[in-house]
């Protein structure tokens, strides 16, 4: 489940996720605010490549709770073999997704009620983050195409 930030794919995650008794895991786990996309990548693929030889794949999330992100030092995420395995996140949808089903992505067009739902729901002080974050989006998708190649897009009105 891809799509921009503020366009409620995490909600939309979680809800579907909850509906069919699936494990839902998030880039967010992975991702910083200097590292959107790439070098934190292979660490969930690693996990991702367990599941898919019927074992559980285990990652450690990024740490926070300081103010900054601390790669891998947080809590430990173990993902168990089951039908269904939710990715939900900016760039899960990637190409280079190679255990990917079934992507779909969340779309809410309007990029400045995006970034106020993303400001409302992290806090003012990561105002400025979210608008390179959206900047970095805008290219990521186009070069991706993420969304051209999602097998279902739904838009978020509110």
């Amino acid at each position: 489940m891809d799509g921009p930030s503020g366009a409620g794919k995490s909600t939309f995650a979680r809800d579907l996720a909850h509906e069919l008794g699936a494990q839902l895991i998030s880039t967010d786990h992975f991702a910083t605010w200097d590292d959107p996309t790439t070098q934190w990548w292979p660490r969930l693929q690693r996990a991702l490549d367990e599941v898919a030889q019927n074992r559980e794949g285990r990652y450690r999330k990024t740490d926070w709770s300081q103010g900054f992100p601390c790669i891998g030092e947080g809590d430990e995420v173990v993902i168990t073999p089951q039908r269904t395995i939710i990715l939900e996140g900016f760039s899960s949808a990637r190409k280079a997704n190679t255990r990917l089903s079934l992507a779909i992505f969340v779309d809410h067009e309007d990029e400045p009620a995006r970034l106020e739902r993303a400001v409302q729901r992290d806090g003012e002080h990561q105002r400025a983050h979210f608008i390179r974050w959206q900047q970095y989006e805008r290219g990521w998708f186009a070069v991706d195409e993420t969304k051209t190649r999602a097998d279902y897009v739904v838009t978020s009105s509110s």
